[in-house]
């Protein structure tokens, strides 16, 4: 390989290290947010809608008014262990004590949820090519597609103390990056 492409490969390899510092930088605020107002928080009782962003609950919706589309696609996501998953972990922040430690916590459960999905299509891509009249590569492909738009999804509207409620550490209440800080007693 010749100097000036050893550069570009280089010069690639780190956008996406670039793009991992800006996200901890624009987060950073919320996980710290997160781990101090925890500490006077009670972890509420787990619940999950599976999959967010009303994947899970449309899914539902089309199979209960088309039980021809239930039959074939399953009542709900068949991935929906992935996000159930992925939920224990955003509930109570991957059990992080500092904030930095919340960050990558966050950012593996992310990246577990995508792996998840994307080993769900390689598992099953035998079945669904008879069962959807496809190739298993295109099972594959529709799980790898799917796969990123999720980890897309979640690293962008997921992150702590937004007042979302599939946000990061969901299980402790009230948490917001605009909240007082505690007077300091004498």
């Amino acid at each position: 390989m010749k100097a000036p492409e050893l550069s570009l490969v280089l010069a690639c390899l780190a956008v996406p290290v670039q793009a991992q510092e800006l996200m901890r930088g624009v987060e950073m605020p919320g996980h710290r947010a997160l781990i101090e107002q925890r500490g006077t928080a009670e972890l509420t009782e787990f619940e999950t809608d599976g999959c967010s962003g009303g994947m899970s609950a449309s899914w539902r919706l089309v199979a209960d008014t088309f039980p021809e589309f239930a039959r074939l696609y399953e009542e709900r996501p068949p991935w929906e262990d992935c996000c159930v998953i992925h939920d224990r972990a955003y509930h109570n922040a991957g059990g992080a004590l500092r904030a930095e430690d919340s960050f990558d916590a966050r950012l593996s459960a992310d990246q577990t949820l995508r792996s998840c999905v994307k080993e769900h299509g390689n598992a099953h891509a035998e079945e669904y090519a008879i069962r959807y009249d496809m190739t298993p590569d295109q099972v594959r492909s529709a799980h790898s597609i799917t796969a990123e738009g999720m980890y897309m999804a979640v690293r962008f509207g997921g992150g702590p103390c937004t007042g979302l409620p599939w946000r990061w550490g969901f299980g402790y209440p009230n948490c917001s990056v605009f909240a007082l800080p505690t007077p300091a007693r004498e």
